[in-house]
């Protein structure tokens, strides 16, 4: 496993265990069974939905925000220049709609 929990202020607290760059999806769907004490399988199925449902919300253009985590959202790109960099050619790169994240207070708080 890729963590090890703690519990701060009664609530589980995911950590990397030394030298772990990042937490996978099973290690997620392991920890949110843990912490709602739910099937590996319903936790699974959970996560999956919340994917699909921020995805799907994305994909119309609209935002989801999770009060104290943060806030989905689609950003404008514009178009711009870039260079091919094995022929150091110009390229004009379209612009495109991306997803972004912002960070609520409360995850801001968390990190820091």
């Amino acid at each position: 496993m890729g963590f090890r929990e703690n519990e701060i202020n009664g609530i589980n607290d995911l950590n990397l265990c030394d030298g772990e760059q990042a937490v996978n999806k099973t290690e997620l769907i392991d920890h949110i069974a843990t912490s709602a004490d739910i099937s590996k399988a319903a936790a699974a199925r959970a996560l999956d939905a919340m994917i699909d449902g921020v995805t799907t919300t994305l994909a119309k253009n609209d935002s989801v925000t999770l009060v104290g985590f943060g806030t989905f959202m689609v950003s404008e790109r514009a178009a711009r220049t870039g260079r091919n960099p094995r022929t150091k050619e110009e390229i004009t790169i379209d612009a495109a709609k991306v997803p972004k994240f912002k960070a609520g207070k409360a995850l801001k708080d968390a990190v820091n």
